[in-house]
């Protein structure tokens, strides 16, 4: 088991802790469909959807990684099920 916050930077899913502590905070991370904390503990088989208004990611926990893994061992820990990359300006009606 880890933390969401460290497993969301461990697995480059957000950049920075504090990046993915604020998501949180900010009720755009969702663990099994309920809304999770920073400091909830994850585990395998978990799918964890992260909802900004710059990303939409949805993803399967495989594994727990002890530490920051390498860019290219990431596929290892996490699947990416789904992911968006999202314009806010592109709504804008002028």
């Amino acid at each position: 088991m880890a933390r969401l916050d460290l497993f969301l930077k461990h697995t480059g899913l957000v950049k920075q802790r504090t990046q993915a502590k604020r998501a949180c905070d900010d009720d755009c991370v969702r663990v099994n469909g309920k809304p999770a904390k920073a400091s909830q503990q994850i585990r395998p088989g978990e799918h964890i959807v992260i909802d900004t208004e710059m990303h939409y990611i949805e993803a399967q926990v495989l594994d727990i990684p002890r530490r920051s893994p390498a860019k290219k061992q990431r596929d290892r820990y996490v699947r990416i099920l789904r992911e968006e990359h999202r314009d806010p300006i592109e709504d804008l009606s002028f």
